[in-house]
């Protein structure tokens, strides 16, 4: 009986197999003249290819993949050496929370006077899909025109949807440019032996033109742990609470001026509550209209401070008042051969010089040669200020769970990078099987 039950399940299995063969071909495949048409079709879209413009795209926050896709009449290059095209796009934050990308075009080789600079917006409830839809619009417009140069340009149609009623006028906003916020999360995570959970809030609300910047924001943040080891328990908790305003007014394209005011709360730094209003000043030897690929800042920052404590200080204090000064550096370069970000921050009290603090951060990402890349991003801050230090020992569970400020004269952090890549110039084909490089993909090794 076995024998036959055997059977029976394997006669089973081949009738179907056979059956969604049978309707799978049916649904594939095509009169023989049909396939061949448009196999000549793809022969002759290929020969014109080979004369297309070869373009670099130099994005790190673009879908190219879904680039490569929607615009196919260029070729597409792994490198920078190997392009006609370089296309160099950057992005910064809008009013409205959004973003602005700015799309250069930077023509090389035969193209070299192929210059031009488009932008895109999109805005800060847009999706992923429309964000990428609208600027592979914008980006493909920017194409067009190079590509026209080529035998491809016969193949390209360019059409314009006329919309009805379209007048020239100024933008009539009912919120007046504001834009807010409100958040909540949580996170809860544990075993058998160690329990965590977070609890934050956030609330804030922006106004931003070309005039003027306005930000307030509200933070709150609060985590316990336990771990349990044998009979022992521990448990360790941390809150903490903070207010940020900031105005700033746009005087030309190169100073503006402005301010600060920040309310903290926080049991990590032996902070009861600190109130400190600082007014600001600052000039950009760049215009700032070149924001997007060329910033060297100089930001001048007066703070006074009322400072109430959680315990006692190790200079004595309970409570204080304090004067101090800061003054930041900041060089931000993004370039075809690559990007430079820099910044070098010094700030002391009034009442003693020798508390000061100094930090200097830099991020470089650079070509050396064709398909070789140097990556190094690193932070050091020589430190001498921390006058907010609770007196006394600290317990070996505040220490290992981070719960309080240690003191330190210095800390720093280094990353550094190479990576060397070869083989085909070309990337142009898109193949989604089993996923697309692992992105979007969740691994949990």
């Amino acid at each position: 009986m076995r024998y036959f039950s055997v059977q029976r399940n394997l006669f089973v299995f081949l009738f179907i197999f056979l059956t969604l063969a049978i309707l799978s071909w049916g649904q594939v495949a095509k009169p023989q003249n049909q396939a061949q048409t448009e196999q000549e079709t793809q022969e002759a879209v290929d020969e014109l290819k080979k004369d297309a413009p070869r373009v670099y795209i130099d994005c790190t926050r673009c879908d190219q993949d879904y680039i490569r896709t929607e615009i196919n009449f260029v070729n597409y290059v792994r490198d920078r050496q190997d392009a006609d095209i370089h296309v160099l796009i950057t992005t910064q934050r809008t009013g409205a929370g959004g973003l602005e990308y700015t799309i250069a075009f930077i023509g090389l080789k035969a193209y070299e006077d192929f210059q031009n600079t488009l932008k895109y917006i999109s805005g800060a409830t847009d999706t992923e899909e429309e964000i990428r839809k609208g600027m592979a619009k914008v980006l493909k417009m920017g194409l067009v025109a190079a590509a026209a140069r080529t035998s491809i340009g016969e193949s390209i149609d360019v059409s314009f949807k006329e919309k009805e009623s379209t007048k020239p006028t100024a933008v009539e906003d009912k919120w007046n440019f504001w834009v807010f916020n409100l958040g909540v999360n949580s996170f809860l995570m544990g075993q058998q032996s160690t329990k965590f959970a977070n609890f934050s809030g956030n609330a804030s609300a922006n106004r931003v033109t070309l005039e003027s910047k306005l930000r307030l924001g509200i933070n709150a943040d609060w985590d316990e742990q336990k771990f349990s080891y044998g009979e022992d328990t521990i448990t360790s908790r941390s809150d903490s609470r903070s207010f940020s305003g900031m105005y700033v007014k746009s005087l030309s394209e190169h100073w503006s001026i402005g301010g600060w005011v920040d309310a903290i709360h926080s049991t990590y730094r032996n902070t009861d509550l600190s109130v400190t209003p600082s007014p600001a000043i600052e000039f950009n030897v760049f215009p700032y209209s070149m924001s997007t690929r060329r910033q060297f800042r100089f930001l001048y920052r007066l703070n006074w401070s009322y400072v109430h404590y959680l315990e006692e200080t190790i200079y004595d204090k309970t409570k204080e008042t304090l004067w101090s000064q800061s003054l930041t550096a900041t060089l931000e370069l993004i370039e075809p051969w690559g990007t430079v970000s820099t910044s070098v921050s010094g700030s002391h009290y009034f009442h003693d010089p020798t508390k000061y603090q100094v930090n200097v951060f830099g991020r470089l990402s650079i070509r050396i040669i064709k398909g070789l890349r140097l990556s190094v991003f690193g932070s050091y801050g020589r430190i001498n200020d921390q006058l907010n230090l609770a007196k006394g020992d600290l317990s070996i569970d505040e220490v290992l769970l981070r719960r309080k400020e240690l003191e330190t004269n210095y800390s720093y952090f280094m990353s550094f990078g190479l990576n060397y890549s070869f083989g085909s110039i070309f990337s142009n084909v898109v193949n989604p099987r089993f996923g697309s490089g692992g992105r979007g993909i969740i691994r949990f090794f």
